[in-house]
Protein backbone atom coordinates (compact mmCIF):
# COMPACT_ATOMS: atom_id res chain seq x y z
CA UNK A 1 0.00 0.00 0.00
CA UNK A 2 3.16 2.09 0.57
CA UNK A 3 4.49 2.23 -2.74
CA UNK A 4 1.13 2.79 -4.02
CA UNK A 5 0.49 5.56 -2.36
CA UNK A 6 3.97 6.97 -2.91
CA UNK A 7 3.59 6.12 -6.67
CA UNK A 8 0.21 8.16 -6.84
CA UNK A 9 1.54 11.54 -5.20
CA UNK A 10 4.48 11.21 -7.65
CA UNK A 11 2.19 11.14 -10.41
CA UNK A 12 -0.27 13.70 -9.87
CA UNK A 13 2.47 16.19 -8.36
CA UNK A 14 4.48 15.76 -11.22
CA UNK A 15 1.62 16.58 -13.72
CA UNK A 16 0.85 19.47 -11.53
CA UNK A 17 4.26 21.00 -11.89
CA UNK A 18 4.51 21.08 -15.67
CA UNK A 19 2.18 24.23 -15.09
CA UNK A 20 3.20 26.54 -12.11
CA UNK A 21 6.90 26.66 -13.09
CA UNK A 22 5.30 28.09 -16.56
CA UNK A 23 2.92 30.45 -15.00
CA UNK A 24 5.74 32.44 -13.02
CA UNK A 25 8.28 31.93 -15.66
CA UNK A 26 5.84 33.55 -18.54
CA UNK A 27 4.43 35.86 -15.78
CA UNK A 28 8.16 37.60 -15.49
CA UNK A 29 8.23 37.75 -19.52
CA UNK A 30 4.77 39.31 -19.47
CA UNK A 31 6.10 42.13 -16.65
CA UNK A 32 9.24 43.42 -19.10
CA UNK A 33 7.14 42.96 -22.43
CA UNK A 34 4.72 45.39 -21.13
CA UNK A 35 7.03 47.32 -19.27
CA UNK A 36 8.68 47.83 -22.78
CA UNK A 37 5.31 48.94 -24.13
CA UNK A 38 5.08 51.42 -21.46
CA UNK A 39 8.50 52.68 -21.92
CA UNK A 40 8.40 52.85 -25.54
CA UNK A 41 4.67 53.20 -26.43
CA UNK A 42 5.12 50.49 -29.49
CA UNK A 43 2.29 48.76 -30.20
CA UNK A 44 4.22 45.51 -30.62
CA UNK A 45 5.16 44.82 -26.86
CA UNK A 46 1.49 45.73 -25.99
CA UNK A 47 0.38 42.74 -28.90
CA UNK A 48 3.09 40.16 -27.48
CA UNK A 49 2.16 40.73 -24.16
CA UNK A 50 -1.91 40.00 -25.19
CA UNK A 51 -1.01 36.60 -26.94
CA UNK A 52 1.21 35.53 -24.04
CA UNK A 53 -1.51 36.51 -21.25
CA UNK A 54 -3.63 34.24 -23.45
CA UNK A 55 -1.06 31.20 -23.01
CA UNK A 56 -0.59 31.96 -19.02
CA UNK A 57 -4.45 32.10 -18.78
CA UNK A 58 -4.98 28.55 -19.74
CA UNK A 59 -1.94 27.19 -18.49
CA UNK A 60 -2.88 28.65 -14.86
CA UNK A 61 -6.58 27.32 -15.63
CA UNK A 62 -5.02 23.90 -16.18
CA UNK A 63 -2.52 24.71 -13.18
CA UNK A 64 -5.43 25.11 -10.89
CA UNK A 65 -7.36 22.14 -11.73
CA UNK A 66 -4.68 19.54 -11.22
CA UNK A 67 -3.11 20.95 -8.10
CA UNK A 68 -6.27 20.22 -6.29
CA UNK A 69 -6.26 16.69 -6.44
CA UNK A 70 -2.88 17.02 -5.21
CA UNK A 71 -4.23 18.28 -2.12
CA UNK A 72 -6.60 15.78 -0.80
CA UNK A 73 -4.50 13.21 -0.93
CA UNK A 74 -2.94 14.67 2.59
CA UNK A 75 -6.37 13.68 4.05
CA UNK A 76 -6.68 10.19 2.80
CA UNK A 77 -3.37 8.57 1.81
CA UNK A 78 -1.90 10.43 4.38
CA UNK A 79 -3.63 11.12 6.96
CA UNK A 80 -0.56 10.00 9.81
CA UNK A 81 1.64 12.84 7.67
CA UNK A 82 -1.30 15.26 8.31
CA UNK A 83 -1.34 15.37 11.33
CA UNK A 84 1.87 15.41 12.23
CA UNK A 85 2.59 18.23 9.94
CA UNK A 86 -0.94 19.91 10.52
CA UNK A 87 0.21 22.77 12.15
CA UNK A 88 3.20 23.78 10.30
CA UNK A 89 1.41 23.04 7.04
CA UNK A 90 -1.41 25.16 7.95
CA UNK A 91 -0.01 27.71 8.54
CA UNK A 92 1.94 27.71 5.26
CA UNK A 93 -0.90 26.87 2.76
CA UNK A 94 -3.10 29.25 4.50
CA UNK A 95 -0.22 32.02 3.61
CA UNK A 96 -0.41 30.58 0.28
CA UNK A 97 -3.86 31.07 -0.21
CA UNK A 98 -4.37 34.45 1.25
CA UNK A 99 -1.40 36.27 0.12
CA UNK A 100 -0.60 34.39 -3.39
CA UNK A 101 -3.85 32.76 -4.90
CA UNK A 102 -6.30 35.50 -3.96
CA UNK A 103 -3.66 38.30 -5.35
CA UNK A 104 -2.78 35.75 -8.74
CA UNK A 105 -6.65 35.34 -9.38
CA UNK A 106 -8.13 38.19 -8.64
CA UNK A 107 -5.85 40.59 -11.31
CA UNK A 108 -5.87 38.00 -13.51
CA UNK A 109 -9.36 38.92 -14.75
CA UNK A 110 -7.94 42.57 -15.07
CA UNK A 111 -4.85 41.11 -16.80
CA UNK A 112 -6.63 38.48 -19.51
CA UNK A 113 -9.57 41.09 -19.75
CA UNK A 114 -9.37 44.60 -19.41
CA UNK A 115 -7.09 45.69 -21.86
CA UNK A 116 -9.55 48.26 -23.57
CA UNK A 117 -11.60 48.49 -19.45
CA UNK A 118 -8.56 49.98 -18.02
CA UNK A 119 -5.53 52.54 -18.68
CA UNK A 120 -1.91 51.35 -19.67
CA UNK A 121 -0.65 51.76 -16.29
CA UNK A 122 -3.73 49.95 -13.93
CA UNK A 123 -3.08 46.92 -16.53
CA UNK A 124 0.29 46.63 -15.95
CA UNK A 125 -0.28 46.56 -12.54
CA UNK A 126 -2.59 43.81 -12.29
CA UNK A 127 0.16 42.47 -14.78
CA UNK A 128 2.71 42.70 -11.99
CA UNK A 129 0.46 41.59 -9.36
CA UNK A 130 -0.16 38.49 -11.31
CA UNK A 131 3.57 37.60 -11.12
CA UNK A 132 4.01 38.34 -7.91
CA UNK A 133 0.86 36.12 -6.81
CA UNK A 134 2.84 33.53 -8.45
CA UNK A 135 5.96 33.94 -6.73
CA UNK A 136 4.54 34.14 -3.32
CA UNK A 137 2.12 30.86 -4.25
CA UNK A 138 5.93 29.38 -4.65
CA UNK A 139 7.50 31.20 -2.10
CA UNK A 140 5.19 29.54 0.64
CA UNK A 141 4.89 25.86 -0.97
CA UNK A 142 8.64 25.88 -1.30
CA UNK A 143 8.93 26.99 2.74
CA UNK A 144 6.56 24.15 3.22
CA UNK A 145 8.62 21.38 1.36
CA UNK A 146 11.78 22.63 2.83
CA UNK A 147 10.63 22.41 6.26
CA UNK A 148 10.26 18.95 5.99
CA UNK A 149 14.07 18.54 4.74
CA UNK A 150 15.98 21.10 7.51
CA UNK A 151 13.09 21.30 9.97
CA UNK A 152 13.59 24.70 12.13
CA UNK A 153 11.32 26.04 14.61
CA UNK A 154 9.41 23.64 15.94
CA UNK A 155 8.84 21.26 19.03
CA UNK A 156 7.39 17.59 18.98
CA UNK A 157 4.44 16.45 21.24
CA UNK A 158 2.74 13.54 21.88
CA UNK A 159 3.47 10.05 21.56
CA UNK A 160 3.36 7.14 19.09
CA UNK A 161 0.55 8.14 16.32
CA UNK A 162 -0.42 11.28 18.12
CA UNK A 163 3.03 12.62 17.31
CA UNK A 164 3.02 16.14 16.26
CA UNK A 165 5.19 19.33 15.25
CA UNK A 166 3.79 22.59 16.82
CA UNK A 167 5.63 25.77 15.38
CA UNK A 168 7.17 27.17 18.52
CA UNK A 169 9.29 30.26 16.20
CA UNK A 170 7.30 31.34 12.93
CA UNK A 171 9.90 33.26 10.95
CA UNK A 172 12.57 30.11 12.35
CA UNK A 173 10.13 28.02 10.65
CA UNK A 174 10.23 30.11 7.23
CA UNK A 175 13.82 31.02 7.43
CA UNK A 176 14.64 27.20 7.98
CA UNK A 177 18.00 26.50 6.83
CA UNK A 178 17.68 25.52 2.73
CA UNK A 179 14.24 27.73 2.24
CA UNK A 180 15.86 30.58 0.57
CA UNK A 181 18.83 28.50 -1.36
CA UNK A 182 15.93 26.46 -2.60
CA UNK A 183 13.80 29.38 -3.14
CA UNK A 184 15.88 30.75 -5.28
CA UNK A 185 16.81 27.63 -7.56
CA UNK A 186 12.64 26.76 -8.13
CA UNK A 187 12.38 30.58 -8.96
CA UNK A 188 15.14 30.96 -11.23
CA UNK A 189 14.26 27.32 -12.66
CA UNK A 190 10.89 28.30 -13.78
CA UNK A 191 11.76 31.68 -15.61
CA UNK A 192 14.26 29.54 -17.36
CA UNK A 193 11.82 27.45 -18.40
CA UNK A 194 9.29 30.92 -19.58
CA UNK A 195 11.92 32.59 -21.41
CA UNK A 196 13.01 28.62 -23.07
CA UNK A 197 9.32 28.39 -23.73
CA UNK A 198 9.29 32.36 -25.34
CA UNK A 199 11.93 31.96 -27.30
CA UNK A 200 10.76 28.25 -28.74
CA UNK A 201 7.67 29.93 -29.92
CA UNK A 202 9.34 32.78 -31.03
CA UNK A 203 11.35 30.94 -33.38
CA UNK A 204 9.01 28.83 -34.70
CA UNK A 205 7.42 31.95 -35.82
CA UNK A 206 10.21 33.39 -37.27
CA UNK A 207 10.96 30.71 -39.14
CA UNK A 208 7.40 29.95 -40.30
CA UNK A 209 7.05 34.20 -41.52
CA UNK A 210 4.40 34.35 -38.49
CA UNK A 211 4.73 38.00 -37.56
CA UNK A 212 8.56 37.73 -37.87
CA UNK A 213 9.71 41.62 -36.82
CA UNK A 214 7.65 40.84 -33.82
CA UNK A 215 8.73 37.64 -33.24
CA UNK A 216 12.05 38.87 -33.16
CA UNK A 217 11.74 41.38 -30.81
CA UNK A 218 10.23 38.50 -28.51
CA UNK A 219 13.10 36.42 -29.02
CA UNK A 220 15.55 37.95 -28.36
CA UNK A 221 13.99 38.93 -25.23
CA UNK A 222 13.77 35.93 -24.29
CA UNK A 223 17.13 34.64 -25.14
CA UNK A 224 19.03 37.11 -22.93
CA UNK A 225 16.76 36.45 -19.96
CA UNK A 226 17.42 33.02 -20.40
CA UNK A 227 21.07 33.39 -20.13
CA UNK A 228 21.04 35.47 -17.35
CA UNK A 229 19.20 33.10 -15.63
CA UNK A 230 21.23 29.91 -16.58
CA UNK A 231 24.21 31.44 -15.65
CA UNK A 232 22.27 32.57 -12.16
CA UNK A 233 21.34 29.20 -11.88
CA UNK A 234 24.78 27.60 -11.93
CA UNK A 235 25.71 29.71 -8.57
CA UNK A 236 22.12 29.50 -7.03
CA UNK A 237 22.97 25.48 -7.90
CA UNK A 238 26.59 25.33 -5.86
CA UNK A 239 24.41 27.28 -2.96
CA UNK A 240 22.50 24.34 -3.10
CA UNK A 241 24.48 21.99 -3.10
CA UNK A 242 26.41 23.34 0.25
CA UNK A 243 23.03 23.78 1.94
CA UNK A 244 22.60 20.16 1.49
CA UNK A 245 25.89 18.65 2.23
CA UNK A 246 25.34 20.50 5.59
CA UNK A 247 22.47 19.57 6.72
CA UNK A 248 21.43 16.39 4.48
CA UNK A 249 24.96 15.31 3.79
CA UNK A 250 23.68 11.23 3.61
CA UNK A 251 21.13 13.00 0.66
CA UNK A 252 24.51 15.01 -1.33
CA UNK A 253 26.03 11.06 -1.42
CA UNK A 254 23.38 9.23 -3.12
CA UNK A 255 23.54 12.13 -5.54
CA UNK A 256 26.89 11.95 -5.56
CA UNK A 257 26.75 8.20 -5.88
CA UNK A 258 29.38 8.15 -2.74
CA UNK A 259 29.13 5.21 -1.01
CA UNK A 260 32.29 4.80 1.10
CA UNK A 261 33.97 6.99 3.33
CA UNK A 262 37.58 8.05 1.69
CA UNK A 263 39.99 9.89 3.58
CA UNK A 264 41.79 11.31 0.17
CA UNK A 265 38.90 13.02 -1.15
CA UNK A 266 35.82 12.39 -3.00
CA UNK A 267 35.20 12.57 -7.05
CA UNK A 268 32.86 14.23 -8.84
CA UNK A 269 31.05 11.87 -11.25
CA UNK A 270 30.29 13.29 -14.53
CA UNK A 271 28.42 9.78 -15.40
CA UNK A 272 28.35 5.91 -14.62
CA UNK A 273 25.96 3.50 -13.13
CA UNK A 274 25.57 3.55 -9.21
CA UNK A 275 25.68 -0.50 -7.68
CA UNK A 276 24.54 -0.53 -4.09
CA UNK A 277 24.91 -4.08 -3.64
CA UNK A 278 28.79 -3.43 -4.62
CA UNK A 279 29.29 -0.04 -3.24
CA UNK A 280 30.54 1.44 -6.62
CA UNK A 281 29.55 3.41 -9.37
CA UNK A 282 30.34 1.18 -12.02
CA UNK A 283 31.67 3.01 -15.60
CA UNK A 284 32.44 6.07 -13.66
CA UNK A 285 33.59 9.27 -14.88
CA UNK A 286 34.68 11.68 -12.92
CA UNK A 287 37.22 14.27 -11.66
CA UNK A 288 39.20 13.13 -8.25
CA UNK A 289 38.78 15.19 -5.04
CA UNK A 290 36.39 17.78 -7.11
CA UNK A 291 33.50 17.12 -5.06
CA UNK A 292 35.53 17.89 -1.93
CA UNK A 293 37.15 21.31 -3.55
CA UNK A 294 33.26 21.99 -4.03
CA UNK A 295 32.12 21.27 -0.83
CA UNK A 296 35.35 22.03 1.43
CA UNK A 297 37.04 24.26 -0.85
CA UNK A 298 40.16 20.96 -0.76
CA UNK A 299 40.71 18.45 -2.77
CA UNK A 300 41.67 16.10 -0.01
CA UNK A 301 38.88 17.02 2.42
CA UNK A 302 36.51 13.95 3.46
CA UNK A 303 32.95 14.23 3.25
CA UNK A 304 30.44 11.80 4.56
CA UNK A 305 29.26 8.88 2.47
CA UNK A 306 26.32 6.47 2.40
CA UNK A 307 28.14 3.77 4.95
CA UNK A 308 28.29 7.04 8.00
CA UNK A 309 24.48 6.18 8.61
CA UNK A 310 22.82 2.56 9.23
CA UNK A 311 21.53 1.05 6.35
CA UNK A 312 17.62 1.28 7.50
CA UNK A 313 18.22 5.53 6.98
CA UNK A 314 20.20 5.42 3.77
CA UNK A 315 18.00 6.61 0.71
CA UNK A 316 17.82 4.50 -2.92
CA UNK A 317 20.86 5.90 -5.23
CA UNK A 318 20.08 4.69 -8.06
CA UNK A 319 16.87 7.08 -9.00
CA UNK A 320 18.50 10.32 -7.06
CA UNK A 321 21.51 10.09 -8.96
CA UNK A 322 20.11 9.74 -12.79
CA UNK A 323 17.81 12.01 -11.79
CA UNK A 324 20.63 14.86 -10.13
CA UNK A 325 22.42 13.56 -13.13
CA UNK A 326 20.08 14.80 -15.84
CA UNK A 327 19.44 18.01 -14.08
CA UNK A 328 23.15 18.50 -14.42
CA UNK A 329 23.44 17.89 -17.06
CA UNK A 330 21.01 19.64 -19.29
CA UNK A 331 21.40 22.93 -17.18
CA UNK A 332 24.61 22.95 -18.88
CA UNK A 333 23.47 21.87 -22.17
CA UNK A 334 21.08 24.68 -21.88
CA UNK A 335 24.01 27.26 -20.34
CA UNK A 336 25.80 26.80 -23.73
CA UNK A 337 22.69 26.75 -25.91
CA UNK A 338 22.02 30.40 -25.14
CA UNK A 339 25.49 31.36 -25.18
CA UNK A 340 25.65 30.37 -28.54
CA UNK A 341 22.33 32.23 -29.06
CA UNK A 342 23.93 35.52 -27.64
CA UNK A 343 26.47 35.28 -29.02
CA UNK A 344 25.20 35.25 -32.67
CA UNK A 345 22.61 38.01 -31.39
CA UNK A 346 25.38 40.25 -30.64
CA UNK A 347 26.89 39.85 -33.93
CA UNK A 348 23.40 40.08 -35.40
CA UNK A 349 23.32 36.93 -37.32
CA UNK A 350 21.32 34.54 -35.58
CA UNK A 351 17.97 34.42 -37.37
CA UNK A 352 20.47 33.93 -40.38
CA UNK A 353 20.97 30.77 -38.47
CA UNK A 354 17.97 28.42 -39.46
CA UNK A 355 19.61 25.37 -37.31
CA UNK A 356 20.08 27.24 -34.32
CA UNK A 357 16.23 28.34 -34.57
CA UNK A 358 15.45 25.24 -34.95
CA UNK A 359 17.43 23.58 -31.81
CA UNK A 360 15.56 26.39 -29.59
CA UNK A 361 12.30 25.64 -31.27
CA UNK A 362 12.68 21.50 -29.69
CA UNK A 363 15.16 22.83 -26.67
CA UNK A 364 11.47 23.46 -24.55
CA UNK A 365 12.02 20.17 -23.63
CA UNK A 366 15.00 20.35 -21.79
CA UNK A 367 13.43 22.78 -18.89
CA UNK A 368 10.66 20.79 -18.43
CA UNK A 369 12.87 17.66 -17.87
CA UNK A 370 15.19 19.23 -15.56
CA UNK A 371 12.26 20.76 -13.45
CA UNK A 372 10.93 17.49 -13.20
CA UNK A 373 14.49 15.63 -12.26
CA UNK A 374 15.32 18.08 -9.55
CA UNK A 375 11.90 17.50 -8.03
CA UNK A 376 12.52 13.72 -8.24
CA UNK A 377 16.05 14.34 -7.39
CA UNK A 378 15.11 16.43 -4.01
CA UNK A 379 12.22 14.25 -2.88
CA UNK A 380 13.67 10.38 -3.52
CA UNK A 381 16.74 11.74 -1.80
CA UNK A 382 15.37 12.68 1.48
CA UNK A 383 13.76 8.84 1.72
CA UNK A 384 13.53 7.32 4.24
CA UNK A 385 12.06 10.19 5.61
CA UNK A 386 8.67 12.00 4.87
CA UNK A 387 9.78 15.32 7.53
CA UNK A 388 13.99 14.42 7.84
CA UNK A 389 14.82 13.00 11.03
CA UNK A 390 11.40 13.34 12.53
CA UNK A 391 8.90 10.67 10.77
CA UNK A 392 9.64 8.26 8.25
CA UNK A 393 7.75 7.98 5.33
CA UNK A 394 6.08 4.24 5.94
CA UNK A 395 4.77 5.68 9.34
CA UNK A 396 2.98 8.75 7.34
CA UNK A 397 0.62 6.65 5.21
CA UNK A 398 -2.85 6.05 6.55
CA UNK A 399 -3.50 2.50 7.86
CA UNK A 400 -7.34 2.12 7.02
CA UNK A 401 -7.20 2.89 3.02
CA UNK A 402 -6.61 -0.22 0.85
CA UNK A 403 -4.36 -0.75 -2.12
CA UNK A 404 -7.52 -1.63 -4.66
CA UNK A 405 -8.71 2.04 -3.66
CA UNK A 406 -5.47 3.77 -4.27
CA UNK A 407 -5.10 1.63 -7.38
CA UNK A 408 -8.81 2.77 -8.92
CA UNK A 409 -8.19 6.40 -7.80
CA UNK A 410 -4.74 6.15 -10.00
CA UNK A 411 -6.62 4.30 -13.10
CA UNK A 412 -8.72 7.62 -13.00
CA UNK A 413 -6.47 10.27 -12.18
CA UNK A 414 -4.71 9.01 -15.16
CA UNK A 415 -7.57 9.20 -17.61
CA UNK A 416 -8.55 12.52 -15.94
CA UNK A 417 -5.07 13.81 -16.11
CA UNK A 418 -4.63 12.54 -19.90
CA UNK A 419 -7.63 14.32 -21.06
CA UNK A 420 -6.37 17.35 -19.27
CA UNK A 421 -3.12 17.26 -20.77
CA UNK A 422 -4.78 17.13 -24.10
CA UNK A 423 -7.12 19.42 -23.93
CA UNK A 424 -4.02 22.03 -22.74
CA UNK A 425 -1.93 21.00 -25.71
CA UNK A 426 -4.71 21.54 -28.32
CA UNK A 427 -5.49 25.01 -26.88
CA UNK A 428 -2.13 25.78 -26.60
CA UNK A 429 -1.18 24.65 -30.02
CA UNK A 430 -4.30 26.47 -32.00
CA UNK A 431 -3.26 30.01 -29.99
CA UNK A 432 0.37 29.18 -30.76
CA UNK A 433 0.05 28.27 -34.78
CA UNK A 434 -2.22 31.93 -34.78
CA UNK A 435 0.68 33.74 -33.71
CA UNK A 436 0.87 36.79 -31.30
CA UNK A 437 -1.38 38.92 -33.94
CA UNK A 438 -4.15 37.06 -33.36
CA UNK A 439 -7.21 38.72 -32.57
CA UNK A 440 -5.70 41.92 -32.03
CA UNK A 441 -5.86 42.89 -36.31
CA UNK A 442 -6.77 46.54 -36.43
CA UNK A 443 -6.54 47.38 -33.32
CA UNK A 444 -4.21 49.36 -30.67
CA UNK A 445 -3.47 48.40 -27.17
CA UNK A 446 -5.24 50.24 -24.80
CA UNK A 447 -6.56 52.87 -27.77
CA UNK A 448 -9.89 54.18 -25.73
CA UNK A 449 -10.56 56.72 -28.21
CA UNK A 450 -11.79 54.04 -30.15
CA UNK A 451 -14.73 53.68 -27.39
CA UNK A 452 -14.94 56.54 -26.22
CA UNK A 453 -18.35 59.17 -26.72
CA UNK A 454 -16.20 61.24 -28.91
CA UNK A 455 -14.47 58.22 -30.85
CA UNK A 456 -17.96 56.77 -32.13
CA UNK A 457 -19.92 60.00 -32.45
CA UNK A 458 -16.64 60.98 -35.16
CA UNK A 459 -17.06 57.19 -36.47
CA UNK A 460 -20.73 57.42 -37.28
CA UNK A 461 -19.96 61.48 -38.50
CA UNK A 462 -17.24 59.93 -41.58
CA UNK A 463 -20.02 57.51 -42.31
CA UNK A 464 -22.93 59.56 -42.49
CA UNK A 465 -20.52 61.56 -45.10
CA UNK A 466 -20.85 60.29 -48.59
CA UNK A 467 -17.51 61.89 -49.86
CA UNK A 468 -15.48 60.68 -46.21
CA UNK A 469 -12.74 58.06 -47.09
CA UNK A 470 -14.61 55.68 -44.39
CA UNK A 471 -18.14 55.79 -46.12
CA UNK A 472 -16.79 54.97 -49.41
CA UNK A 473 -14.64 51.92 -47.53
CA UNK A 474 -18.16 50.76 -45.52
CA UNK A 475 -19.70 50.81 -48.94
CA UNK A 476 -17.52 48.97 -50.68
CA UNK A 477 -17.72 46.18 -47.83
CA UNK A 478 -21.03 45.84 -47.67
CA UNK A 479 -21.60 45.41 -51.40
CA UNK A 480 -18.61 43.08 -51.28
Amino acid sequence: MLGLARAQFALTIMFHYLFPPLSIGLGAMMVMMEGLYLRTKDPAWSKLTRFWSRIFAVNFAVGVASGIVMELQFGTNWATYSRFVGDVFGSALAAEGIFAFFLESGFLAVLVFGWDRVTPKVHFLATCMVFTGSVFSSVWIVIANSWQQTPAGHHVVGEGVHRRAEIVDFWAMVFNPSAMPRLAHVLLAAFILGAFFVASVSAYHVLKGIETAMSKRAFTLALGWAFTCVVAMGLSGHEQATVVAEYQPVKLAAFEGHFKTSPNGVPLYLAGIPDSEAGEVKYAIGVPGMLSLLVKGDTKAPLPALDSVPPEDRPPVAVPFLAYHVMISLAGAMTLLAAVGVFFRIRGTIFEKKWLLRAFVFAVWMPYVANQAGWVACEVGRQPWVVYGLLRTKDAASKVVSSSSIVFSIVVFSLLYLALFAVWLFVLTDKILHGPAYGTEGTESHDKEKTSKEGLMAAASALSDPSSPDSMTAAKEEAS
